[in-house]
């Protein structure tokens, strides 16, 4: 009877240790299953958090990257002055070039294309004061800048013989120094103003009238420079304005030589000068 209770006793207690045992073994396994499902979870989150990372550091390194190449690129920092893009190698290049012009006329400078104006005038007409006027031409060519636009005035009589729209000869060596000026600047337009006197045409003339005797004039030039001397006939302008932008009266013989005239007005071009500041360094 004694073994029997004690069997019993021994048998209860490993069932009871059995059950104890699972339980704790089922707490852990759920333990362990939510353990196991939040590292899960933070792993997902941590590879989503460094993906973004990822993208931020490769957006920071385009960035950079863009930012170094413009330094990398002759200092390449590119500003908006009046709506036009240029950076500030350009505008050192246009400081410098402007300390040499004439204070009185850098006043006058108000927008980036006035400036550009005045550094192409300025050299324009420093070129064509020391080689385009020869001996005994001064008083029939007048060098000029009105606006910062350089303006050319040369007389008839230089040009053309009485009532005729026919090149002098004559003429020859000074277009052919004048399109040596044009041709050394590419960043300019070229106008061809043709300009008469008063009187009228006479019967018979081979033209109508001073609106087609101007016209015809300011062709010729430009037949000539483009044929002859090379000048691209993309920068050139042809104008005829007759009699109507005179000098001075037309009441006598003096005011008429005078009137009598071709000016060539030379255009600085935005779109070209800043190619062109870059392609002098």
């Amino acid at each position: 009877m004694k073994k029997v209770f004690v069997l019993s006793m021994v048998a209860g207690s490993l069932i009871f240790t059995s059950c104890v045992s699972k339980k704790k073994y089922v707490e852990m396994e759920n333990q362990y299953n939510e353990t196991r499902s939040t590292l899960v979870k933070t792993q997902l989150e941590k590879e989503e958090i460094e993906a973004k990372y990822a993208r931020i550091e490769e957006r920071v390194s385009s960035y950079n990257a863009k930012i170094q190449s413009l330094s990398d690129s002759n200092n390449e920092r590119l500003q908006q002055i009046d709506g036009v893009v240029i950076s500030e190698n350009d505008k050192q290049k246009m400081k410098k070039a402007l300390a040499n012009v004439d204070a009185k006329e850098l006043q006058k400078a108000k927008t980036l294309q006035d400036s550009m104006n005045l550094i192409i005038s300025y050299n324009l007409k420093k070129n064509l004061d020391s080689n385009l006027i020869a001996a005994g031409e001064e008083d029939d060519i007048n060098i000029d800048i009105n606006e910062t636009v350089v303006m050319i005035t040369i007389s008839d009589k230089l040009l053309f013989s009485s009532g005729s729209a026919r090149v002098n000869p004559k003429a020859n060596n000074l277009l052919k120094r004048l399109a040596d000026v044009i041709n050394s600047e590419p960043a300019l337009e070229v106008m061809v103003e043709g300009h008469t006197d008063s009187q009228t045409v006479k019967p018979g003339a081979y033209v109508k009238d001073n609106w087609e005797l101007s016209v015809q004039r300011s062709t010729g030039v430009i037949r000539k420079l483009q044929n002859d001397y090379g000048v691209d006939p993309a920068k050139l302008i042809a104008a005829g304005r007759s009699s109507y932008h005179p000098l001075t009266e037309n009441d006598t013989k003096e005011g008429r030589a005078k009137n009598r005239r071709t000016r060539i007005v030379i255009l600085p071009n935005l779109d070209k000068f800043l190619a062109l500041l870059s392609a002098n360094e």
